[in-house]
């Protein structure tokens, strides 16, 4: 028998020896990216740990001075909690089975998922300032992790990541807002934080959520048929091709001294994107559901404002969703309301915008532990990223040192409550005003219109009549039966309470709105 020959029968035997002898060949545990040195775990409660390992194998963990023993289940996989840890460090946490990990520099704190679209991606090197927040980005006991942007509907359980200590090195590129917000906790909390960010820009709500929760419920009927359709007649390489010819034709004319337009765009293929339904549950937030976390920060709504109705119920079903997969009870979830954007209409009129925003203060009444920062005079009308994220970021923070944390400040804008007519005029009643009501920039109250039973609205003056109350009424209106403030994609509008945080924009009336029909 040839040498060669012989030396390849050989190997072949060996090899298929080991594969079919139990227990020879030992895979190393291993752990998701979640887990590496420089991570921030949750203080205060279990700490859930995780990995994986051969089938059988027993994994032991210590933490601390607590040391659990686990067994890999039939896939390899293995979990323990931890017993609670205040907050500290550094530790380190060790693992070992088969073989032997050691996590360094563990810090115990508080951990905030920072999720949305683009306005939450929006980065500290994009944001005002961001020369003088770069260079002052001096908190090693601040540490960030950022999801890789993955589409699709297989659920991840990892990623390609590792945390990070908050240097001028690390923050350029990360969250604004999450960020900002996570240095407002360690300045008043004085503990380690710990930012997780897995937004990603352009995203619609529907990607967020488990594809069967969707599926098992009528209302999303239209929304799931048309991705059906996509789903079963899009053809990625038919367009990619297509794009080629396209761009050989351009260029020719181009060269050819010819008047060509602009220069075709590659597809994009709406299989993996961030808006078909499911396709960001599995990618980006599966691989960090389970983690330890206080809670999550959220801004996104604008992908959704020509769906605002369908909103009301999409929203609290996505939080919902996120809770009851990571098993961590009714943990805070706030979101940023949408900014003002576009022109400013001079009078009342439709607005998705508006639409969207009412949908999202609504979900406050509709699920616990939840709260929303509005920023109506932050947003810039020609830009739908407003780089103001300090302030908003601030906003955020103040539901979280009050609510989580127990500080004793004003946290929330003024909302509306209840009207009552007397005669030609309504009276508002409002809750949460803080200090009281007040207005910016001019003392005369901007932003109300008024509506008799034609539902036409016209501008309304208004005055405040007390610390919560403000009475509205117009020459124009004898019998008025509704009020409406800040109505508007960019309303223009004033109206505060003496902490600065702005009333949060209403309607008194449920006629129905331009997005009623959009599913």
């Amino acid at each position: 028998m040839p040498a060669l020959r012989r030396n390849l029968l050989l190997t072949g035997c060996l090899l298929l020896a080991a594969f079919s002898t139990p227990h020879t060949i030992r895979a190393d545990v291993k752990m998701p990216a979640l887990f590496s040195d420089h991570m921030v775990l949750q203080q205060g409660q279990p700490i859930p740990i995780w990995g994986w390992a051969d089938p059988g194998e027993q994994v032991r963990v210590t933490l601390g001075g607590d040391v659990r023993t686990v067994t890999a289940d039939a896939e390899g996989r293995w979990k323990v909690l931890l017993g609670k840890l205040s907050a500290g460090g550094p530790h380190k946490l060790e693992i070992q089975g088969n073989n032997a990990l050691t996590l360094s520099d563990v810090l115990i704190g508080e951990v905030w998922v920072c999720s949305g679209q683009s306005n939450m991606q929006w980065d500290v090197s994009r944001s005002n300032d961001s020369d003088l927040e770069i260079a002052s980005a001096k908190y090693p006991n601040i540490r960030l992790i950022t999801v890789p942007q993955v589409g699709t509907q297989e659920p991840q359980d990892d990623f390609k990541g590792k945390w990070e200590l908050c240097s001028p090195e690390t923050v350029p590129s990360f969250s604004a807002v999450g960020y900002f917000f996570g240095r407002q906790l360690y300045q008043t909390l004085d503990v380690p934080i710990g930012l997780i960010d897995n937004s990603w820009g352009g995203s619609s709500a529907e990607a967020w959520v488990r594809r069967d929760l969707l599926e098992a419920d009528a209302q999303y009927d239209p929304l799931m048929e048309r991705w059906e359709k996509t789903e079963s007649t899009y053809d990625h390489d038919k367009a990619v091709a297509n794009y080629k010819e396209k761009l050989v034709a351009w260029k020719t004319k181009q060269a050819a001294g010819e008047k060509v337009g602009r220069q075709p765009r590659a597809p994009r293929n709406p299989l993996t994107n961030q808006h078909r339904p499911g396709n960001l549950y599995n990618g980006v937030l599966k691989p960090v559901i389970g983690y330890g976390i206080r809670g999550a920060i959220w801004y996104q709504g604008e992908s959704n404002a020509g769906r605002a109705y369908q909103y009301r119920n999409l929203f609290p079903l996505m939080i919902q969703n996120w809770r009851d997969e990571w098993g961590q009870g009714d943990f805070p979830f706030y979101w940023v309301q949408l900014a003002d954007f576009r022109n400013e209409v001079p009078g009342p009129a439709d607005s998705t915008w508006a639409e969207l925003r009412e949908a999202q203060t609504m979900t406050m009444t509709k699920l616990p532990n939840t709260g929303e920062a509005v920023i109506l005079n932050l947003g810039e009308s020609s830009d739908i990223h407003p780089k103001n994220k300090q302030d908003v970021a601030k906003r955020l923070a103040r539901w979280a040192l009050a609510h989580d944390y127990g500080m004793d400040i004003v946290y929330r804008s003024p909302i509306y409550k209840s009207m009552e007519t007397d005669g030609n005029k309504i009276v508002l009643t409002f809750d949460h005003v803080g200090g009281g009501l007040d207005t910016f920039d001019v003392p005369k109250l901007i932003g109300f219109t008024i509506a008799g039973e034609d539902q036409k609205f016209v501008p309304a003056t208004a005055k405040i009549i007390g610390k919560n109350q403000i009475e509205v009424t117009s020459d124009q209106i004898e019998a008025p039966v509704a009020v409406r403030y800040a109505w508007a994609d960019n309303p223009v509008c004033n109206v505060q309470n003496v902490e600065g945080l702005p009333l949060t924009p209403f309607r008194t009336d449920d006629w129905k709105g331009v997005t009623a029909d959009s599913h």
